[in-house]
């Protein structure tokens, strides 16, 4: 896996092609909406999908914990789909979950899917979460009075034009202001960076980061006042991070 190196507000942050951020200064991990337990929730409600969704998140966030050894982990909301998902994990699942957490600091912001902290979980559990001049929240607030933000709620993703034709991928988008995070969970949907709650975070364009196998794909982004019309990044060539 190669990261790619993204500076906020004079911080050396790393883009992880798992769709994680760290912070090595501070030695934290941030992932975002897990969605933790979706399947379950689907089947408590009469709709029936395979119930391994927790498990496979669990795997991909597993290497993330020995590559980086963060002191302290930062959930970004949505961890779990729904208020009661922490309490409807298996045990062996519940088990993973706490051996990875093991001794580190752990924040848990919350999200519009986990109002509430996740029950019988260690952590502190916070609406945001502030650490020098980064600022941790769920979902983005436009403008400049929202500090230098780290979000996510929206899992964005974007398109890049190959000589095979468009790829579509999660992404990390972000400019001098802020950056949102792909959604971490396996069993979750996306949104094009070009719709118009993402385009308000952005409205001068930025960058955006898909992710790849083992490495990130990036490409410029225009002013999102045009890309909402063209609904398409900038044509510029693909660079491999």
């Amino acid at each position: 896996m190669m990261s790619a190196p993204f500076h906020l507000a004079g911080e050396r942050l790393l883009l992880d092609p798992s769709g994680a951020l760290f912070w090595p200064a501070r030695h934290l991990l941030v992932v975002s909406d897990l969605h933790l337990e979706k399947g379950s929730h689907f089947a408590s409600r009469g709709r029936f999908v395979p119930p391994y969704d927790t498990r496979e998140t669990l795997a991909r966030l597993a290497p993330l914990m020995r590559r980086y050894s963060p002191e302290r982990v930062v959930f970004l909301g949505d961890s779990f789909h729904d208020g009661d998902g922490a309490a409807r994990m298996h045990a062996a699942d519940r088990a993973t979950l706490m051996h990875l957490l093991g001794n580190r600091h752990v924040t848990w912001v919350l999200g519009n899917h986990d109002p509430v902290g996740p029950d019988g979980l260690p952590g502190e559990v916070s609406l945001e979460f502030r650490d020098g001049p980064l600022v941790f929240r769920h979902e983005g607030l436009p403008g400049r009075d929202s500090g230098f933000e780290l979000s996510g709620h929206f899992h964005p993703k974007a398109s890049l034009p190959t000589r095979c034709g468009p790829v579509t991928r999660p992404c990390f988008l972000a400019d001098a202001r802020r950056v949102l995070l792909p959604a971490f969970g396996a069993f979750t949907g996306g949104l094009e960076i070009s719709a118009q709650p993402i385009a308000a975070l952005f409205p001068r364009g930025g960058r955006a980061f898909l992710l790849g196998r083992d490495r990130l794909h990036s490409a410029p982004v225009a002013p999102m006042r045009h890309l909402a019309a063209a609904n398409r990044m900038t044509d510029a060539p693909l660079q491999t991070i």
